[in-house]
């Protein structure tokens, strides 16, 4: 069996202001501007686990964006996108730290 490189690609948001409103916004504004791109073969978002509170776990994250793309060439495209872009510009104020993780991956 043939081995495929995908791009998974996941970002964390801190908010400035992470209220239960705020997040639901982002959490809207992802599904809205961020699904349904070329190449994008998985997509979630989600909230900070906040039962999970061992020594491990990173919590210093509000929002979670998951993309797994067919390929590189796939996410590169998905970085130019008109709606990537408009959901930058209109969620950005209320962003205090995005991070950004991208990792190729086998099946």
């Amino acid at each position: 069996m043939q081995s495929t490189n995908r791009l998974v690609h996941n970002v964390f948001f801190a908010l400035k202001d992470n209220s239960l409103e705020a997040k639901k916004h982002l959490l809207d504004a992802c599904k809205n501007y961020l699904t349904g791109h070329s190449g994008e073969i998985f997509f979630a978002v989600g909230t900070l686990a906040e039962e999970l509170n061992r020594p491990v776990n990173d919590r210093d994250f509000d929002v979670s964006l998951h993309i797994v793309f067919q390929s590189k060439a796939d996410q590169d495209r998905y970085q130019e996108a008109p709606r990537h872009l408009q959901f930058i510009e209109e969620n950005r104020a209320n962003w205090k730290e995005v991070r950004v993780f991208d990792s190729v991956v086998e099946e």
